[in-house]
């Protein structure tokens, strides 16, 4: 047995014997879903006793809490994790987005204090980009940050703030100079606290019946100006360097899930079950068509990741992979549940609490969340275009 190989089987020993009692209540899917103080904890303590057995940020630095190790380990860790269908990590802006830039941007001071508590969970980080009036328009962002002494008064509010109510830290895109030439020029970054007094949290009511979001108010609320990355004006740089990772564009995200694995096996099952003219719907000629087109989709989008670590294989088009593999995966979960909504016929209607919903209404709050990533780090139509200009050349018009 290889190496590897070893490595996997060890892994594999180690999450079957070590992942937690399934709790009594219901867990969230995403991160984005973490409403409840149990939900929380129940997830918080797991993230913690992966990293420490020393499943998580292996390849990171060991000077600031890594593991020092080739990313292959990693990688072996992420995919039994997925395979064995385990709790995700819930510090997802953390490990994925906010940890990586702090490593590639950071100060060393910056690395010193934040990468460890990033994997242990014992901090949590929030993103605030989006605001209430802009869309995904991230450039006109209108919360003000003034610089006074040596803080920065900051007025204004975010929105759909995931993990906001349990943050200890905000990535934080603000306005620093209204009158800039244009405004991109205008804006700047902070690794913001959330305990500094004049923020607001205020949790928002999804249309599942959770919680997850929230809209953060800043009322002249005081950050200290070394929370600023980068200098002043430089923020739309950084931002953009912070959503090449939320994206999967650039690696160095610390591993693990960041979601509970929605499988086209599963779905398979449930065309078994399902009836369709009076005969198991898996029997109906479309059904099949469609499920092996989504079993297709699910081994290319599996084999991609593992073909865009070779050059020599995307020598055609680079970025292709990478530019395009947040929107792959995205609309592939929401339209699978979709499916998986459409073969229970009448009882797609059903939803969690009815008695007579099948598998608990599972596929139908499924896919109501599965919007949230679809909108989240950039809208699939905004994909399209990254897509549509920076791979296939086409105009903006």
């Amino acid at each position: 047995m290889s190496e590897l190989a070893e490595f996997r089987s060890e892994v594999s020993a180690w999450l079957s014997e070590n992942r937690p009692a399934e709790p009594d209540f219901l867990l969230p899917e995403t991160f984005m879903e973490v409403g409840t103080d149990s939900q929380f904890h129940y997830l918080r303590d797991w993230q913690q006793q992966v990293y420490e057995a020393g499943y998580l940020g292996m390849s990171w630095p060991r000077e600031y809490g890594g593991g020092g190790k080739p990313q292959a380990l990693q990688d072996i860790v992420t995919a039994e994790m997925a395979r064995l269908n385990t709790p995700f990590m819930m510090n997802t802006i953390g490990l994925n987005w906010a940890g990586p830039l702090i490593l590639s941007r950071g100060s060393e001071d910056e690395k010193q204090r934040y990468i460890q508590a990033i994997l242990s969970a014992s901090e949590i980080w929030c993103q605030g980009f989006s605001e209430p009036d802009h869309g995904s328009d991230l450039g006109s962002v209108q919360t003000r940050a003034v610089r006074d002494g040596d803080d920065y008064i900051v007025n204004g509010s975010k929105i759909w703030t995931s993990l906001g109510q349990h943050a200890k830290h905000m990535i934080l895109l603000a306005r620093t100079d209204p009158d800039a030439s244009n405004k991109y020029a205008g804006l700047s970054f902070f690794l913001a606290p959330m305990e500094s007094p004049g923020i607001e949290v205020q949790p928002i009511r999804k249309l599942t019946g959770e919680f997850g979001f929230n809209q953060t108010f800043f009322n002249d609320a005081r950050i200290p100006a070394t929370c600023r990355m980068g200098a002043e004006g430089e923020g739309w740089q950084v931002a953009m360097s912070t959503l090449t990772f939320e994206r999967g564009v650039s690696g160095g995200q610390a591993g693990g899930t960041s979601m509970i694995a929605m499988k086209v096996a599963d779905v398979v099952e449930l065309a078994r079950r399902a009836k369709r003219h009076g005969k198991p719907a898996i029997e109906d000629p479309w059904v099949r068509d469609q499920l092996v087109r989504f079993l297709s989709e699910e081994q290319g989008d599996r084999l991609a990741t593992a073909r865009a670590k070779h050059p020599a294989l995307v020598v055609d088009r680079p970025g292709a992979l990478a530019l395009s593999g947040k929107l792959r995966h995205t609309e592939h979960r929401r339209r699978l549940c979709q499916f998986a909504i459409a073969l229970q016929g009448a009882n797609g209607a059903r939803y969690m609490g009815d008695a007579q919903a099948i598998e608990g209404g599972k596929w139908q709050r499924s896919y109501f969340n599965a919007f949230s990533a679809t909108i989240g780090g950039g809208t699939s139509q905004v994909q399209a275009n990254i897509i549509g200009e920076r791979v296939l050349g086409l105009p903006k018009h």
